[in-house]
């Protein structure tokens, strides 16, 4: 059978569509769902309606493309907006699509099955509105804990100020605790983003950006040298995504930082992630 997922984020919406036991086809669509969101607590007008007409071609995409199972979650813009049941009303009305809204430990564990499937080791999703560590050992989850903070949140609450940043990112990072110690893998768009840019792939290759290792050092590196340019700059580095080049140095401190915390000195980046976590969790629970 063929398999069709959709991840609402607070950055993308994307696609992925699955078969035999591999992904066959992944896209994204920009929409910005959680822009401004931490300065009203909820979803804007006009990100909804992005959000939601992109949500439909891509369910458009998976029905013409043969997917039997449609599959749809939502995370942290979602969870957290005032307005986010509307939201998922929405969908439902011009999609006919149930969306799940995840916990955040729901969502760190989906992140862990799609970079690990079930082997020990931890994962750092850093996302658009919120941020996911979690560890596995001798095949259980020992940690896992989502913290309020993302690339398109920390660009709403403090632009581009490479001081504000990290004013910002240090009062979230005690929320972590004590983190146990694991060789660490980075999913989500800051992450393989990060990885295009540091190794100058451009178009861009999952194939090269898989498995890539950065280290913590060149991560921050790249961060500070990024929110020190002006965007035209950025937008002709090689390997940049240009749909991520006004927070990738947000995103990228947050990042590094959260590496740092949690004492690992390097990670490797993974193009598997909640996606692909989600629907084996999803296959696992149906049986």
């Amino acid at each position: 059978m063929k398999y069709a997922v959709i991840d609402i984020g607070s950055n993308s919406v994307r696609l992925l569509l699955w078969a035999d036991g591999r992904s066959l086809l992944k896209i994204l669509n920009t929409t910005r769902l959680g822009e401004g969101l931490s300065l009203t607590s909820r979803i804007s007008d006009a990100a909804a309606a992005r959000t939601v007409e992109a949500i439909a071609a891509f369910c458009a995409r998976a029905r013409q493309e043969g997917a039997g199972r449609l599959f749809a979650f939502a995370t942290e813009a979602v969870r957290s907006a005032s307005n986010g049941e509307s939201f998922v009303r929405a969908v439902e009305e011009r999609c006919g699509l149930r969306v799940d809204v995840l916990s955040g430990e729901r969502e760190a564990e989906a992140g862990l099955w799609g970079a690990l499937e079930g082997k020990d080791g931890g994962i750092v999703d850093v996302g658009g509105a919120s941020s996911e560590v979690t560890v596995a050992r001798g095949g259980k989850i020992v940690y896992a804990d989502s913290v309020g903070l993302g690339a398109v949140r920390l660009k709403d609450l403090c632009g581009e100020d490479l001081e504000k940043l990290r004013e910002k990112i240090a009062q979230f990072l005690p929320q972590y605790g004590d983190v146990p110690q694991a060789d660490m893998v980075a999913v989500g768009g800051t992450a393989t983003s990060l990885a295009a840019l540091a190794k100058g792939i451009e178009p861009y290759d999952p194939a090269q950006v898989d498995g890539s290792e950065l280290s913590v050092s060149a991560i921050v590196g790249l961060a500070e040298k990024l929110l020190r340019m002006p965007q035209r700059q950025r937008l002709a580095l090689r390997g940049m995504d240009p749909r991520r080049a006004d927070i990738l140095g947000g995103g990228a401190l947050l990042l590094g930082s959260i590496l740092r915390h949690i004492g690992a000195g390097k990670v490797r980046v993974s193009e598997r992630d909640n996606m692909e976590g989600y629907l084996l969790l999803k296959m696992r629970e149906e049986k």
